[in-house]
């Protein structure tokens, strides 16, 4: 599947809320041709229970002239990754809830795609953009949305990003579930980690102050 997921095609205010829960799964700073499979998808019935999406490939939007085939997206492999290497996203239980709406709701193309423009074919990125500005416009103050908030789909990610770091996730996890490296990371985020240092000195100035454990047997007896 491609690195991005788009809205269900349903109403704009479940279309907004969904926007607001994608941020983590696109993986690169360009518009995509969206066409994740029901096949790359695990979506526990459990509603508790966390889901995946397997991504193996993207498709950055270009002008048709650009494409060998003619084409206005260009098939590609996962950024810097090999060709044909596959990355595994978890998914939280509300996204997988929407996913199992969406499909039970408006099914999948005959190729198993959730997503589909009215003619069936893909989803165009002035689709994808307008339906965008429709959402904000809903979900938004009117102060908000003339603000550069979530101004583009782009910023979900940095939103998402943003969110595991001041959940206390580790940098190393955070980069994983990402998809780039640690340098990335500090060098995007580096202003949210330098501000989780307050946290991380009260976590340690508490474990300074806890008695130590006794060893077993009662402590230590005779000389050294």
């Amino acid at each position: 599947m491609t690195e991005a997921i788009i809205p269900p095609q349903k109403s704009l205010k479940s279309s907004s809320s969904s926007l607001r829960r994608n941020a983590q799964v696109n993986d690169q700073g360009h518009v995509h041709d969206h066409a994740p499979r029901k096949s790359d998808c695990t979506l526990p019935e459990d509603d508790d229970e966390w889901g995946e999406l397997r991504l193996s490939e993207s498709r950055p939007e270009v002008a048709r002239g650009w494409t060998d085939e003619g084409t206005p997206y260009e098939k590609r492999g996962l950024k810097r990754r090999a060709r044909t290497a596959t990355r595994s996203v978890p998914i939280p239980p509300v996204l997988v809830r929407l996913l199992r709406d969406h499909i039970k709701r408006y099914g999948t193309a005959p190729d198993g795609r959730l997503f589909r423009a009215a003619s069936g074919g893909r989803v165009r990125s002035t689709e994808y953009c307008d339906l965008w500005k429709a959402a904000r416009e809903e979900a938004l103050t009117p102060h908000e949305f003339e603000s550069p908030l979530a101004e583009t789909p782009y910023a979900n990610r940095h939103a998402g990003i943003s969110l595991l770091i001041l959940a206390g996730i580790e940098p190393p996890e955070v980069a994983r579930r990402a998809g780039h490296s640690l340098a990335v990371l500090y060098h995007v985020y580096a202003k949210i980690l330098r501000g989780r240092e307050t946290h991380a000195n009260e976590l340690i100035s508490a474990a300074l102050r806890e008695p130590a454990a006794p060893p077993e047997g009662g402590g230590r007896k005779g000389p050294l």
